[in-house]
């Protein structure tokens, strides 16, 4: 009870409150603009920290980065541009329900299950860190290389009216993957002498292009298109949240807990949960036909996947000090700058500070309520606006988003390339989430697979030996074959049937 007093009093100091709200502030920005995601806000706030005594240093960087994850739900559901790439695996859906007249259930949604999932991320956390990061860091590359690939196969699911066009553009994003020297042999691949392809296509780029240069190119194409908003107001973003929350308890439950699971992982991070997410919410939903049409269920579960995995990655954080993202990794350098050396110790020698750091994480998603609300509304006014102003405007943030990356014109050009690419594929009936996902998961695939088979001296019978990796296989075998067993089912209900009407 003493540390949680000492706690408090570090939390809810003014200048500690005062970092957290315009943190928050920031974070909200940066998640918003397509092309800048948390973890850029997080770099830019290192240097800021250096000036600031250890809590108000952490709680700057948890603010942040929980607020730009859930505003980059803001222009994908408008725009259909993903502010970050945690939001990139919903945002067809939650664009659709915009063009239905449903922006506010979207946005509402989007901000009201990222409260909630990294509320549930955070107490699994306070909790429970230590014995989860004990079965965390039994990973190796052989649970990974199946953790990986139960990620892909979501992509057989996420594909809504073909599967094998799903697969052909997931192909093709794993093929974008091999592009460059990021590979375990070091060798150039698919670069064709050219230097910036060395580093590989940035995702960051490639996706602000499959996403919104490829709907620009729509409404260039089609030159008296239908309104593509049908509705310039929005109303109460809260409006029946509470009954979504009663309908679909177990999606939320289950996506907060995937979230937490996956952010667990290092390397896998926000991203990797929301894309998982969203695919077993359509494989468990008892409505899938709806997924890609407007449907809220895919959203609930995702956004709520997203956010609880950001608490989910600081439990291997503070543990082990092993990073479970990106973001989690500068945040362990702004921990050993300011003495909070990660391990188990801290929980020891640093309790107060670790006791605080959870309670920055409770209260960054309570104020997201309320400034997130402040800030759907202040988007509101890009339904009014003009789309013939409208998407010169939008084209011209996607640029100046990927100049802003690396600092590169190269940049500029993968958006553009990869828009032209996007927009023949969708014409043609082809997602491009896929493909996303390909790019996203590649690199780790290919790099965890090599690492294994040099390990088990060439033997693949690894992958199915070691006790948790087995069972990730039983779980991916499960998920890819499901499809095939339910049509053999429902074949034979319908011979049953038929031999019964028969007789």
């Amino acid at each position: 009870m003493d540390i949680a007093l000492q706690a408090a009093r570090l939390v809810f100091d003014p200048y500690v409150l005062s970092v957290i709200f315009f943190s928050a502030l920031f974070g909200l920005f940066v998640g918003a603009v397509p092309g800048l995601t948390a973890t850029m806000a997080t770099a830019l706030l290192v240097p800021v920290t250096f000036f600031m005594p250890p809590v108000p240093a952490v709680a700057a960087i948890v603010t942040a980065t929980a607020m730009a994850i859930f505003s980059g739900d803001i222009p994908g559901c408008l725009l259909r541009i993903p502010g970050t790439p945690a939001s990139a695996a919903y945002t067809d859906e939650a664009y659709a329900m915009t063009l239905k007249g449903q922006a506010e259930t979207a946005l509402g949604a989007g901000l009201w299950f990222s409260a909630v999932g990294g509320l549930f991320g955070t107490l699994v956390m306070i909790f429970m860190a230590p014995s989860l990061a004990e079965v965390a860091i039994k990973f190796s590359s052989f649970e990974y290389f199946w953790l990986v690939v139960l990620g892909l196969a979501s992509a057989v699911f996420i594909g809504a009216s073909s599967v094998v066009k799903a697969l052909i553009s997931l192909l093709l994003g794993l093929l974008v993957a091999c592009i460059g020297l990021e590979n375990p042999a070091g060798h150039p691949r698919f670069t064709f002498g050219v230097t910036d392809l060395l580093s590989g296509v940035e995702l960051i780029p490639m996706m602000v292009g499959m996403f919104a240069v490829s709907e620009i190119l729509r409404y260039m194409v089609d030159t008296n298109p239908p309104a593509r908003i049908l509705k310039d107001k929005l109303g109460s973003v809260f409006t029946g949240m509470w009954t979504l929350t009663k309908k679909y308890r177990w999606s939320l439950l289950r996506g907060s807990a995937l979230g937490t699971a996956v952010g667990i992982q290092p390397g896998a991070g926000a991203d990797m949960a929301a894309w998982m997410s969203y695919a077993m919410s359509k494989r468990f939903s008892k409505e899938p036909e709806k997924f890609g049409t407007g449907h809220i269920e895919g959203i609930v579960e995702s956004g709520a996947a997203n956010n609880s995995a950001l608490a989910g990655a600081w439990i291997p954080a503070l543990v082990f000090g092993i990073p479970g993202d990106s973001i989690t990794a500068i945040a362990i350098g702004v921990l050993y700058l300011k003495g909070l050396n990660p391990g188990p110790s801290i929980f020891i020698n640093n309790a107060p500070s670790v006791y605080a750091i959870f309670m920055v994480f409770i209260l960054a998603n309570i104020i997201m309520l309320p400034l997130g609300w402040a800030c759907i509304k202040a988007a509101n006014k890009v339904l009014s606006v003009p789309r013939d102003l409208l998407m010169p405007t939008v084209l011209l943030f996607c640029i100046v988003g990927a100049y802003a990356v690396n600092n590169s014109l190269f940049s500029v050009g993968v958006v553009l390339f990869f828009g032209v690419v996007a927009f023949l594929l969708e014409e043609n009936g082809f997602p491009v989430a896929p493909a996303i996902l390909g790019v996203v998961l590649g690199t780790m695939l290919e790099e965890n697979f090599i690492t294994s088979m040099i390990k088990s001296d060439g033997s693949p019978a690894v992958f199915f030996t070691r006790p948790i990796a087995g069972g990730l296989a039983v779980a991916t075998f499960v998920i890819l074959l499901w499809p095939l067993g339910a049509w053999a089912v429902r074949r034979l209900r319908r011979r049953s049937a038929d031999t019964a009407v028969a007789e």
